[in-house]
C-alpha cells in the first residue's frame, strides 16, 4: 500500500533523536538506576493553585467542547500577559490557544509557508523543526550558530541564506539546545532583516521565563514587527505542566482567523478544565516560576563547574533554558558512541545532538530536570566515562 508524501517529509535524523530516551526508559523499567537527563520534562511541581483550579474545574463538570480558538477570558489573559511584557497592545482576537508549543509551531507553519517555500532557521535547532517545516511542504535553510560566538546569531549569515523563495525566519530564544539568549541588538538585526525582505518572523518563546543571564526580548516588541511576527509559547516549561498541553499562538488578527479554521478541522478546541487551570497560572502571581528559573541556573552552574576541567570535554554555560550543551569531540568518540556508552556503562541518559543540525555534531544535550544531587552524580559519572579506556 502507498502512503502520502507527507510521511517522507516528516522523517529524517530529527525524528530519530529520541531513540536513546526510549532505551533509557526501558532500562529504568528493568530496574536499572538511570539518571534521566534526556528531555525537558520539569522535575519540580507546578504551582498548587494551577492544579487546584484544574481539579475544581473537572469536578464542576467542565468536560464539554470549548470555543475553537480558546475561551475568550483565557485568550484575553494571554494577550494581557504578552502586552505587559512587550509593551505592544495585544487584543484577545490575536491569540489562538493550542495544545502546547509544539502544536503551535506546527499550526503556525501550516499557515505561513507551503510547497517550495524556504524557512531560515539557525542551527543547532530543536529536532522537530525540520519535520514541522516539511509537513507544510517547505524546506529548512540553516545558518550556523558557531561555538566561537557563544552560539549567537551572526546577522551576516542571514543575508547569505535568503533567496526569493524565503518566507519565514524562525528564531528560538532562549535557545534549545545551546542555551543562548539573543541580545536586543541581535533581535533588532533579525527584525530589520525581516522587514527589508518582507518575511514572517516565527518566534519560539517557550523558554522566555527561563532567561537568567539576560532579559528575553520578543521580536514582536520592536517597531513595525507586530504585523509580521508570530509568537508561540506555552506554560509547559515555565509552570512545569507539560502534560497540560497548553500553549498559544499570537499574531495578526487575520492569521488568527486562519489558525482558528485549522484548529476547527484538526483539534476542535481544547479541554475546558485545562484552560481553567491555565487561567489561574496566567492571572495569579506564581513565585514558583522564578524559583524554577533559579533552580535551572544553579544546576547549570553545578554541571558546568564539574565538567569544565575534564580532559576531552567542553561544557557551554547556558544563558537560559534548562539544558547544558557538552562537546565530547575531544574524547575521540562520536556523540552517539559517548551517549550510548554513558547510558549502558554509567546509567546516565543524555541526548546526542547530531539530529539538531551539523553545528551540534559531537555534542550532547544534558537536561537539568533533576534534583541538584542527581545533577552532581550525573556529572561525576560523565567525567568518569570521559576518561580514556
Amino acid at each position: 500500500m502507498r502512503f502520502s508524501p507527507l510521511v517522507d517529509r516528516i522523517s529524517g535524523k530529527g525524528s530519530d533523536a529520541w531513540s536513546i530516551h526510549w532505551r533509557a526508559r526501558e532500562l529504568a523499567r528493568q530496574g536499572r538506576d538511570v539518571i534521566m537527563l534526556t528531555v525537558g520534562d520539569p522535575d519540580m511541581p507546578p504551582p498548587a493553585r494551577v492544579i487546584e483550579a484544574a481539579v475544581e474545574s473537572l469536578r464542576a463538570g467542565r468536560t464539554t467542547y470549548s470555543p475553537m480558538a480558546g475561551y475568550p477570558e483565557v485568550r484575553a489573559a494571554i494577550a494581557a500577559r504578552h502586552a505587559e511584557r512587550t509593551g505592544v497592545p495585544t487584543p484577545a482576537d490575536d491569540v489562538v490557544v493550542v495544545p502546547g508549543a509544539q502544536a503551535g509551531l506546527y499550526c503556525a507553519m501550516q499557515c505561513l509557508a507551503g510547497p517550495g517555500d524556504e524557512v531560515i532557521a539557525p542551527e543547532p535547532m530543536y529536532a522537530t523543526y525540520g519535520a514541522v517545516a516539511g509537513a507544510a511542504g517547505a524546506s529548512i535553510v540553516n545558518v550556523a550558530l558557531r561555538p566561537e560566538r557563544g552560539f549567537h546569531l551572526d546577522p551576516d549569515d542571514l543575508e547569505r541564506a535568503v533567496t526569493p523563495r524565503t518566507r519565514v525566519l524562525w528564531l528560538n530564544s532562549p535557545h534549545n539546545p545551546t542555551g543562548a539568549v539573543m541580545t536586543r541588538a541581535e533581535v533588532e538585526a533579525a527584525a530589520e532583516f525581516c522587514r527589508r525582505h518582507d518575511l514572517w518572523l516565527l518566534s519560539d518563546e517557550v523558554y522566555a521565563d527561563l532567561a537568567y543571564a539576560g532579559p528575553h526580548v520578543s521580536p514582536r516588541s520592536l517597531p513595525g514587527m507586530a504585523e509580521r511576527t508570530v509568537v508561540v509559547s506555552s506554560l509547559s516549561k515555565s509552570h512545569a505542566v507539560p502534560g497540560f498541553r497548553f500553549g498559544w499562538i499570537i499574531g495578526p488578527a487575520e492569521l488568527a482567523g486562519h489558525l482558528s479554521r485549522l484548529v476547527l478541522c484538526m483539534l476542535y478546541g481544547g479541554p475546558p478544565f485545562i484552560q481553567d487551570g491555565a487561567l489561574a497560572a496566567l492571572t495569579a502571581d506564581c513565585p514558583e516560576v522564578g524559583e524554577m528559573a533559579e533552580a535551572y541556573r544553579r544546576r547549570a552552574g553545578i554541571m558546568v563547574s564539574l565538567l569544565e576541567n575534564v580532559p576531552g570535554l567542553r561544557a557551554s554555560r547556558p544563558e537560559g533554558g534548562m539544558f547544558v550543551l557538552l562537546d565530547v569531540r575531544g574524547t575521540g568518540r562520536t556523540s552517539d558512541e559517548f551517549a550510548y556508552g554513558l547510558l549502558e556503562g554509567q546509567g546516565v541518559a543524555v541526548l546526542p545532538c547530531d539530529g539538531f543540525g551539523p553545528s551540534a555534531a559531537g555534542h550532547l544535550r544534558i537536561s537539568l530536570a533533576a534534583p541538584d544531587g542527581r545533577i552532581e552524580e550525573a556529572a561525576r559519572r560523565i567525567a568518569e566515562h570521559a576518561a580514556p579506556a
